[in-house]
């Protein structure tokens, strides 16, 4: 969807059409689409305010980020009562992971409402959680706490939070691997390397050792995906050793 040249001061049919796809998305009308746009307004548009402050996505997304963690983090604070802190701190981090955020960006399909100037096709994975979250920070400015609950009880928590499910997701192999390794007293190494190959966006490759063993290999776009990639390999073709 793209939006009038003065997008903040528009009053046309993409108005009405945006006006109903967030209502679709959200379960209620919104009062100003002012919030709205810029929770899909990427920075390379290059918007600015009348004071001539970046106009963009990026402090909803910080705004929304804290509403949502603190939205979360009510709901396990009720719903295990038993659960120490840090107990309900690992829960609330799988609940709002990069990995689940992008899921649930994609689910709605947000992308469609993204303004920029950058081809969507460019966009990398984390584009989906980003703007789920600018939109959460929206809906806080636009109708406060009460409504923000609401969407995310609908969005997140209904259909995702399953207390059992979440106690047996894994937030990061490579966090296991290391724990396993340093319990058995195994020495274990991460050998990252730049690998480009034919694409044309930058790889990294990691070659994962255990006991001078390489034991996993694997390719991402970036060296931390690298990483967890090889160790959920290693995490599979090593876990009957690891119960």
């Amino acid at each position: 969807m793209t939006f009038p040249k003065n997008i903040f001061n528009s009053h046309s049919k993409q108005d009405g059409d945006f006006f109903l796809g967030l209502k679709r998305i959200l379960g209620f009308k919104p009062k100003s689409l002012v919030y709205y746009k810029k929770a899909f307004l990427h920075r390379s548009m290059n918007q600015k305010d009348e004071n001539g402050n970046p106009m963009n996505y990026e402090r909803l997304e910080f705004l929304g980020d804290s509403m949502l963690g603190t939205i979360i983090s009510k709901h396990l604070y009720n719903e295990v009562p038993e659960g120490d802190e840090g107990y309900l701190t690992k829960m609330r981090s799988k609940i709002v992971s990069r990995e689940h955020l992008n899921e649930l960006g994609k689910d709605l399909e947000l992308i469609k409402y993204v303004e920029s100037r950058i081809p969507k096709s460019h966009f990398g994975e984390n584009i989906h959680g980003n703007v789920f979250e600018a939109l959460v920070g929206a809906i806080y400015l636009d109708r406060g706490y009460k409504y923000c609950e609401k969407f995310i009880n609908k969005r997140v928590i209904e259909p995702y939070v399953d207390i059992e499910q979440l106690e047996g997701k894994v937030i990061s192999y490579k966090s296991l691997i290391i724990e396993w390794c340093q319990k058995q007293k195994k020495s274990f190494n991460f050998n990252v390397y730049e690998d480009t190959g034919n694409d044309s966006l930058k790889h990294f490759a990691v070659k994962l050792s255990i006991d001078d063993n390489v034991v996993a290999k694997a390719r991402a776009t970036s060296k931390k995906k690298a990483e967890e990639r090889a160790s959920k390999r290693a995490f599979f073709a090593l876990q009957d050793k690891m119960k």
